[in-house]
């Protein structure tokens, strides 16, 4: 048995009732379920439509995302999240970039990188070169005044673990911002790259080894084996070329606002859904969501 799920953007919720009878007719499927009115429902499926994708341009064109995937275990046990364009809007070696006066230049190879037309470690390396000689008081500067949240990151990360699930922060970023994104938003671990410092200034330098593509599977497959999960049980949600490994390994992969050439390889995309559209995949209702405060 499968489940199609219909969701727009909760900033302007308008998902119309008659899309949603006109396709469950079409596809032979089960009694509509609304998980938000306006913004998000679901109907079972006997199998998988052969023109599921040809459907999914055309709603795309109406703001609506259209997701299909199996009914049995679509609800996880771990969160395992892209930081940079994921968890956070923006890419934070860009804004520390921007304050070392070569944010152009930086964000041209981060586009690239993220498109999967560079080697991440080298363009990697060539990015935090830039950034020699920039105080290490700038980070603090960048987190305050430049990082903001991606909408529904909060409430994923609560209702998740207010049903014992398990989150992991896993970034080709820097841990000196994924310990306060982690932090304010209640992952329980995470892994970054280190920017080395001298004498409180950046020396342009990443501590070895970096963790790109390949860190992204090992953090899925040590994790999972650590707490005696399958990766079966992971909901894997990122953005990026480096993300594609997990996105791909985890039970359940979703490209979030993602790069074209990277949507392309991913089954569940998310374009114009928040990051609350990760718990009506899991058949979460917008009344069973946990309030981050609670």
């Amino acid at each position: 048995m499968f489940v199609a799920t219909l969701l727009t953007s909760p900033a302007s919720p308008s998902l119309d009732p008659a899309l949603v009878e006109s396709l469950r007719n079409a596809w032979g499927g089960g009694d509509a379920v609304w998980l938000a009115p306006d913004e998000a429902a679901e109907f079972t499926l006997p199998v998988v439509p052969d023109n599921r994708w040809d459907v999914w341009a055309d709603v795309q064109g109406l703001g609506v995302d259209l997701i299909v995937q199996p009914l049995e275990g679509r609800r996880k046990r771990m969160l395992l999240a892209d930081m940079d364009s994921t968890m956070i809007q923006q890419e934070c070696i860009d804004e520390l970039a921007d304050e070392a006066g070569v944010g152009a230049r930086v964000k041209d190879i981060t586009a690239r990188a993220m498109n999967g037309e560079l080697d991440f470690d080298g363009a990697l390396r060539e990015r935090v070169s830039l950034l020699k000689g920039l105080p290490e008081s700038v980070i603090d500067k960048v987190l305050a005044e430049r990082i903001t949240f991606m909408p529904g990151g909060d409430v994923l990360l609560a209702t998740m673990k207010a049903g014992g699930g398990h989150a992991a922060l896993v970034s080709g970023g820097f841990t000196a911002f994924t310990a306060s994104v982690a932090g304010r938003l209640g992952f329980d671990e995470h892994r970054a790259n280190t920017l080395l410092v001298k004498d409180g200034v950046l020396k342009g330098e990443v501590g070895m080894p970096i963790l790109g593509k390949q860190a992204k599977v090992d953090a899925l497959e040590q994790i999972t084996t650590r707490l005696g999960l399958s990766e079966a049980d992971v909901l894997a949600v990122g953005d990026g070329a480096n993300d594609l490994g997990m996105l791909h390994r985890a039970g359940t992969g979703v490209a979030l606002h993602a790069k074209p050439s990277v949507a392309a390889e991913c089954d569940v995309r998310v374009n114009f859904g928040d990051l609350s559209a990760l718990l009506f995949l899991q058949g979460y209702a917008r009344t069973d969501f946990v309030n981050a405060a609670q």
